[in-house]
């Protein structure tokens, strides 16, 4: 038997790092060759990687949460030399001799309440605690006093803490890691170092809506699937921003360059159980409303299902945003950086409207929108908006050929 150690893989794009996100395995587990081993993430998806040997599990590096280097050591199996899949043992790193150890040692005894005797309340012992471990302590509302330490000598140490803060039944910790970790430094990002202008504009759907009856009762009778929105306002937007390409551009930050694009490559803000993501419809210009609809369905879904490839997750110009019937009246949407433009769409709802000089009742839905104000002036914001509002209240300009 000898050691085969397989080292953090570069999983594409110019990623140095990984974050571990859950492992398969663990120190003992006896593993076949492209059997699951560990999940990792970079920036734009979380990847399985698969063991790439058979045999035991010695140790493995890094918890939940922790970035790895690319080429470091990820985990170590114990193989069969004649394999010839095996390496020379090598020194185990500090991580891979921790991690073996912690998954060896017995599991240290819960922190538990110490009893408070008359004795100790006329007298209380010293607490024996780091400054840093009193003020977690104090900030997680856990009295120090009170509970047993199992470091050297009874000390106090951030285990301790955890293992009480996790017993207080009113608190769930949720470590905030892998998809969820990026989307929250993203949004922070771009909120931070982009300077958003919100506009609203109300929109006059009642003829889209109409068009779109139409056709999905069409699509229900040859067995198809039904039409929203979505297709028709992406067409609509990529027409209207041929007027208006500051919209449709990326600001390189490192080189302080604007990039303008002449293809609408659209972002699509999807819910998924990872948390949002934007999958990306390319070339919208080009695209007739079935190759929207299917493309758009496509990426959605591959998003939501974990199985959208990392060229699918980026590489938009803009992005749209909806939250279907929850779409409420009104959104303050956030950049996708290193975009400058979002839309989002509102709920659509009938409302009582004055229409060419009477009282009607009329489908009406909102557009919310950000843009970044060092690169997109006010008037064209709202310019761009108004463009793109004439030509969904009036499908016949672009799906003529639907209309009739």
């Amino acid at each position: 038997m000898t050691r085969f150690v397989m080292r953090v893989p570069d999983l594409g794009e110019g990623s140095v790092s990984a974050e571990v996100i859950a492992w398969k395995v663990a120190a003992g587990d006896t593993v076949r060759e492209d059997a699951p081993l560990v999940e990792l993430s970079t920036d734009k998806a979380v990847v399985e990687v698969p063991a790439p040997v058979s045999g035991v599990v010695v140790s493995v590096s890094g918890k939940p949460g922790d970035a790895l280097a690319v080429g470091s050591e990820l985990a170590v199996f114990e193989v069969e030399a004649a394999t010839g899949q095996a390496a020379p043992s090598p020194v185990p790193s500090a991580v891979a001799t921790s991690a073996l150890a912690s998954a060896t040692r017995p599991a240290a005894a819960p922190a538990s309440i110490a009893p408070v005797s008359k004795e100790s309340v006329l007298a209380p012992a010293r607490v024996m605690a780091s400054p840093a471990t009193r003020r977690r302590a104090a900030e997680a509302g856990l009295d120090i006093a009170r509970l047993q330490g199992t470091g050297p000598g009874g000390r106090i140490v951030e285990a301790d803490l955890e293992r009480a803060h996790r017993g207080t039944p009113d608190i769930t910790e949720i470590p905030v890691i892998g998809v969820r970790r990026v989307i929250a430094l993203r949004m922070a990002e771009a909120k931070r170092n982009a300077p958003h202008f919100a506009y609203v504009e109300e929109v006059d759907v009642t003829d889209l809506e109409a068009l779109r009856v139409r056709l999905n009762a069409a699509r229900k009778a040859a067995g198809g699937e039904s039409l929203t929105y979505l297709p028709f306002i992406a067409r609509a937007l990529a027409d209207a921003l041929a007027g208006f390409p500051q919209c449709n551009a990326h600001y390189d930050a490192a080189r302080n360059v604007l990039l303008r694009h002449a293809a609408v490559h659209l972002g699509i803000a999807t819910q998924t159980p990872d948390g949002l993501k934007v999958p990306v419809v390319r070339d919208v210009a080009r695209r007739g409303l079935d190759d929207l609809t299917t493309e758009i369905r496509r990426v959605t879904e591959a998003a939501r299902s974990g199985k959208a490839r990392r060229e699918e997750l980026s590489g938009s110009t803009i992005t749209l945003t909806s939250l279907g019937k929850l779409g409420g009246i009104v959104s303050t949407p956030i950049l996708n950086a290193p975009e400058v433009a979002i839309i989002g769409i509102n709920k659509a709802v009938e409302r009582v409207v004055v229409h060419h000089g009477e009282i009607a009742i009329r489908r009406m839905m909102n557009l919310s929108s950000s843009f970044d104000h060092r690169f997109v002036d006010g008037y064209d914001a709202a310019a761009l908006i108004q463009a793109l509002k004439a030509r969904i209240e009036t499908p016949k300009d672009i799906f003529g050929d639907l209309t009739t």
